[in-house]
C-alpha cells in the first residue's frame, strides 16, 4: 500500500534558544499508508498532540517533511496549507467542540458550506452521516440536549463532512466512561472501515490501540 501520510525526521521546539527552550520532536518519523488505520500511544505531555498537529498542517515543523497523498507540504502557503488541510484531513478531538447554538445537523452541514458544497447537498450528507452513527433522530437537537457518546459522534460525522482522505483523532473517546468509551470507539473504527479512510489515532487506551491495525509509541519525542 501506498503512502497517504508520511512524517521524516520532524523536529519541533519552542522558544528555540532561550533558557526555557523545550524539545518536543526529535526527528520523529512514522507513515500510515492509504486505509490503515495506526494507533499513536504516548502518556501526556509525550508531543503527540504536537506530532498530530503537525501531520493535519495546524502547525509546522522546524525541520524534517512531511507529505500528504504523496505530495510534499513543506514550502506552502498558509493559503494552500489551509485548502490541502480543509480538502484532506479531518480532525477529532478529546472535547467534541461542537457550536452550542446549532444543531447536531447543522454542526455537520456548516464545514461542508465552507467548503463550497451547496446547502441541499450538505445537509442530505450530514443527514446520512448522523443516520450511520446511530444518531439520525437527535439530528435537531443542541449539543447540550445529547450526551457525551452522542456529541462524539456528531463530531465524528463533522470530520468526515468533508470526505478527507486523512482521519487525524487525538484521545477521541478520552473524556467519555469506559463503556461508552468502547461503543463510541467501535463507531469509529465502523466509519474508518466504511469509507476506507487513513487514520493515526493517539490514545494511551491499549485495549482500544489493539483494535487497530498498528501501533507506534512516542517515546522522548522519537515514533518507535
Amino acid at each position: 500500500m501506498s503512502e497517504m501520510l508520511a512524517l521524516d525526521g520532524v523536529e519541533k521546539g519552542y522558544n528555540r534558544g532561550k533558557p526555557s527552550e523545550v524539545i518536543v520532536l526529535r526527528g520523529a518519523t512514522l507513515s500510515v499508508a492509504r486505509g490503515e488505520v495506526v494507533a499513536l500511544v504516548a502518556p501526556s505531555g509525550a508531543g503527540k498532540s504536537t506530532l498530530l498537529h503537525i501531520a493535519g498542517l495546524l502547525d509546522v515543523a522546524d525541520s524534517g517533511t512531511v507529505r500528504l497523498d504523496g505530495r510534499d507540504m513543506g514550502g506552502l502557503s498558509d493559503k494552500a496549507r489551509t485548502e490541502a488541510r480543509r480538502r484532506d484531513v479531518g480532525f477529532i478531538y478529546q472535547f467534541h467542540h461542537l457550536l452550542p447554538e446549532f444543531s447536531a445537523l447543522e454542526n455537520v452541514v456548516i464545514p461542508q458550506l465552507a467548503n463550497g458544497v451547496a446547502k441541499p447537498a450538505a445537509e442530505a450528507r450530514a443527514m446520512a452521516l448522523l443516520e450511520k452513527v446511530g444518531v439520525g433522530a437527535r439530528a435537531g437537537h443542541r449539543p447540550a440536549a445529547l450526551s457525551g457518546g452522542e456529541q462524539q459522534r456528531v463530531a465524528f460525522c463533522r470530520a468526515l463532512a468533508n470526505g478527507p482522505k486523512l482521519l487525524l483523532a487525538d484521545e477521541p473517546t478520552g473524556n467519555l466512561d469506559p463503556g461508552t468509551s468502547n461503543q463510541v470507539f467501535g463507531v469509529l473504527m465502523d466509519l474508518v472501515r466504511v469509507t476506507g479512510l487513513s487514520a493515526l489515532i493517539a490514545t494511551h487506551n491499549l485495549e482500544l490501540a489493539a483494535r487497530m491495525d498498528r501501533v507506534v509509541r512516542l517515546t522522548a519525542g522519537q515514533v518507535t
